[in-house]
């Protein structure tokens, strides 16, 4: 079997732009954090938090600056992960950014619409 040449994985191309595109990497882990308030999307939101590690030094790197083994990220940030603030904050650090808090309501509204828009399709 022949190695395709110039063709790599869509991984590695998602690490490569995390770390080359700070506006994509804060829009990506905007998306991980929606991701994991959803049972249904929570491991792919872990998934993402993991390729953000990747991008920003390394899940060695990250888990050194969090305090724990690399072998505790790697769980942690896994599909049935269950990663502590602690975690999640080091991820978020590796960025330069911050968790913050917005007010539920405006996530109430945003999936009334949601589900309006799925029940009128």
């Amino acid at each position: 079997m022949k190695k395709l040449v110039g063709v790599g994985s869509y991984h590695e191309w998602e690490v490569k732009e995390l770390r080359e595109d700070r506006e994509f990497a804060v829009e990506y882990l905007k998306a991980a954090m929606e991701a994991l308030d959803n049972p249904e999307e929570r491991a792919g939101g872990l998934i993402m938090l993991r390729a953000v590690a990747e991008a920003y030094g390394g899940v060695g790197a990250v888990a050194a600056k969090a305090g724990i083994s690399r072998e505790s990220l790697y769980r942690a940030l896994s599909p049935k992960g269950n990663p502590t603030l602690k975690t999640l904050i080091a991820v978020l650090k590796t960025v330069g950014l911050r968790l913050s808090v917005t007010p539920e309501q405006n996530v109430r509204a945003k999936q009334t619409r949601t589900r309006r828009a799925s029940v009128a399709a």
